[in-house]
């Protein structure tokens, strides 16, 4: 039996710093829902840097659509704009598209009706579920149990002198 693993997210928003952590925060809720833990940090950081330059290239006013799509093997991560500008890779920046570059293992641009699209993917396995199976208790772990505690049994009362004293009244 084949499981599809066609996982999707869309959103349309105008891009500001605010939007930017607001949209990190869900893309991590879709990775984590989808068991792509380990890939959070960098898909993240990558769609940071994307959104900045957005921020930075067009403008605050232009709308962004920014789409997650995992197919089971692979995780692509799109971002659309209407800036007619297409971006260049920087060989002397530490940001940007170089530091999208380094955080994926593919990416590239391409010049649509509307503006552009900025992507990248990585290789995002389908994640393994081990069986909740009980285990046997390992040989010889019977030895180390501690003895039961014994508890004192309670001691009789005897009489005391001042019980078998007659009371005065």
């Amino acid at each position: 039996m084949t499981v599809q693993f066609d996982r999707h997210y869309l959103v349309e928003l105008q891009v500001s710093a605010e939007r930017v952590s607001q949209l990190r925060r869900i893309i991590a809720a879709h990775l984590r829902h989808w068991s792509l833990e380990l890939h959070i940090r960098p898909v993240c950081r990558g769609v940071e840097e994307l959104l900045t330059n957005v921020h930075r290239h067009v403008g605050d006013d232009n709308n962004c659509v920014v789409e997650i799509r995992w197919s089971g093997r692979h995780l692509t991560v799109s971002v659309a704009d209407n800036g007619s500008e297409m971006p260049r890779l920087l060989s002397s920046g530490g940001g940007g598209l170089s530091r999208v570059m380094a955080l994926s293992d593919s990416w590239g641009t391409c010049r649509t009706a509307e503006g552009k699209v900025v992507w990248f993917t990585r290789y995002a396995k389908e994640p393994r579920t081990v069986d909740l199976v009980p285990l046997p208790p390992l040989p010889g772990a019977g030895e180390f149990r501690r003895p039961p505690v014994a508890v004192p049994e309670p001691v009789p009362e005897t009489a005391t002198a001042s019980d078998s004293a007659p009371a005065l009244v």
